[in-house]
This record gives structure tokens, C-alpha cells and sequence, in this order.
């Protein structure tokens, strides 16, 4: 077992990067497989000194529900969105920045909120405090800064405690 996890360091990064290079050929033959499974174990090998603390999940089926949650949302913000670029006059828009207090401790789990939020169209996570706090968040439209605050923290920070803390 231990000499399987020195070959393969990050099971799952080898099958993602066995599954990109495979989207990145654009074909499916045993050739592009088995070099893309060669990358797969070669980069996590390779990089393993630079991982001294990989990230525990302890919920890999939250992690699911989390994505589809995601994806649903972007989906929808979407909508909203050119709802608003379309039909919205400018005088009538209500861009905030919003001050979101974070809960979430470790630097995976933030990186994912902010990189979350800055996927759904409409907002753009732009700073975070020194000492990971805070997320500074653009909102395109936000008339209650509060609910958006709350919104976050319920849909997807609450989340995110549970797969990653």
C-alpha cells in the first residue's frame, strides 16, 4: 500500500490529468490513454515536494452534491444576468462590495469559495484579508448587500465547512 502511494501520489489528480489530456487530444485511442495516464503519475510524482499538506476531504460525496450545486447556480446567474445587462437601465443597477466574514479556516477551502463565487456570473471575489477573515466580493446588482452576505454563506460556505473542515 505505501509503495502505491509513493507511485501514485494524488490518485485523484492522476485521473484528472489523465482525463484532460484525453479532452486536449480530442480523440480516444489506446496511445493518448496511456500517455495521458503516463503524465498522470509523472506531474503528481514530480510535484509531490511542493504538496507537503494535501487537503483532506472528509465528505467526497458532499464534494459532489457541492459541484452540482455550483453548476445549477451558474446555470441560473446566467440568466439573471443577461436579464439584467438587457432589460436593467444603469440607473436602476445597484453594484456593491460586500464584506463576507469567513468561517472556513483552511486555504483550500477559501480558495474554492472565492473561485466559486467569481464563476457565477454577476460576482467577482477581488481580495482576501491578510489573515483569511474576510473576501472582498463585486457584486453586479446587489440592492440588499446583506442577503447576498447571507446567501453565500448558507449556499455555499456552510458547504464547504462540511467537505473540507
Amino acid at each position: 500500500m505505501k509503495l502505491l502511494r509513493r507511485l501514485v501520489p494524488h490518485p485523484l489528480l492522476t485521473l484528472l490529468l489523465t482525463g484532460t489530456w484525453l479532452l486536449l487530444v480530442n480523440g480516444w485511442s489506446l496511445n493518448s490513454l496511456v500517455f495521458g495516464f503516463m503524465l498522470g503519475i509523472l506531474i503528481p510524482f514530480v510535484t509531490q515536494p511542493y504538496w507537503p499538506d494535501r487537503p483532506r476531504i472528509s465528505r467526497p460525496f458532499k464534494a459532489i452534491e457541492y459541484v452540482l450545486v455550483v453548476l445549477w447556480d451558474i446555470v441560473q446567474a446566467n440568466i439573471v444576468v443577461a436579464r439584467i445587462v438587457l432589460f436593467k437601465p444603469n440607473s436602476e443597477r445597484r453594484p456593491n462590495w460586500i464584506t463576507i466574514p469567513l468561517d472556513l479556516k483552511t486555504p483550500e477551502a477559501i480558495t474554492t469559495l472565492a473561485g466559486t463565487i467569481t464563476m457565477t456570473p454577476g460576482t467577482l471575489s477581488a481580495d482576501v484579508s491578510d489573515e483569511g477573515h474576510c473576501l472582498l466580493v463585486h457584486c453586479l446588482d446587489a440592492p440588499d448587500p446583506e442577503a447576498v452576505r447571507d446567501e453565500i454563506k448558507q449556499r455555499y460556505e456552510r458547504r464547504l465547512m462540511e467537505i473540507f473542515e
